[in-house]
């Protein structure tokens, strides 16, 4: 489904989709007709294939319905079979999103979900690579920052002043946070005071990923009107050629629209049966 909602930017990038899965063909059929599926669903009800490319899920056992099934995964190929990268999670409840590996691999732009806060120093946009929250997704979450003319702030590993500093609260279960690593800096000399320290001016990006918890761990959390927020927030001081101002903490969201998993299954003549 996901990938469906992003196959008009995938076909930009000059690329084809096909998925492959152990269901049978009627239960693909079933499937891409109720969800309107327009790309090719193979199946492998044997998963031979899925045993040749070696990402047979060997945390299910054999007997149990979902004996067979991959790791999840997505490799982005190109047209002589060459593998460019591969995007595969351990937990197979859980997914790399489509926009995240276009935003990651291709340079796509993360504008999801946007959001603005400006204070007297800078502006800040908040977005991320999908406005849906669905359970066990991995999405990308944007900071942009836009400095006033004149202002720097300070990058992670300055010493004697306060650097940027961009948290997530904890979202326990519901909300996975994955490590992540802030853009170069340059250094900047001050002459006044006789130091040079590393700095940000004009305009920086930060990504980071999350990954959305399950079903049990984020309905809760959903308010009603269906929507999901994570909250976080940007601590940062900034200074000009004369003076450093107070340091401030700007509250950060990102509000989702949820979505729940495809519980419907195929009619009981196309159903997998415990092997």
């Amino acid at each position: 489904m996901e990938l469906q909602q992003h196959l008009d930017a995938i076909r930009k990038e000059g690329l084809g989709v096909a998925a492959i899965s152990y269901d049978s063909i009627g239960a693909l059929k079933s499937f891409a007709d109720r969800q309107h599926i327009t790309y090719p669903l193979l199946s492998d009800p044997d998963s031979k294939i899925i045993r040749a490319f070696d990402i047979l899920n060997e945390t299910t056992k054999p007997g149990t319905l979902t004996y067979g099934i991959p790791y999840p995964g997505i490799y982005v190929v190109d047209a002589q079979g060459k593998v460019l990268s591969k995007y595969f999670e351990d937990d197979y409840k859980d997914r790399v999103s489509t926009a995240d590996i276009l935003a990651r691999q291709f340079g796509a732009p993360v504008s999801a979900a946007q959001r603005v806060n400006e204070t007297k120093h800078l502006k800040l946009t908040t977005s991320a690579s999908n406005d849906l929250a669905r359970p066990g997704l991995r999405i990308a979450l944007s900071l942009k920052i836009e400095l006033k003319p004149g202002m720097h702030l300070y990058a992670p590993g300055v010493q004697g002043y306060i650097p940027i500093d961009w948290q997530l609260e904890d979202g326990g279960p519901a909300a996975k946070r994955h490590a992540f690593k802030y853009p170069a800096s340059e250094m900047l000399r001050l002459e006044a005071i006789d130091e040079t320290v590393p700095v940000y001016r004009g305009r920086i990006r930060i990504e980071r990923e999350i990954t959305f918890g399950q079903e049990g761990a984020l309905k809760p959390l959903v308010d009603a009107s269906g929507e999901l927020v994570v909250k976080g927030s940007f601590r940062y001081q900034a200074c000009d050629d004369r003076k450093c101002y107070l340091p401030q903490d700007v509250r950060l969201e990102w509000h989702f629209k949820y979505e729940g998993l495809d519980r419907q299954r195929a009619p009981s003549k196309f159903q997998r049966k415990p092997n």
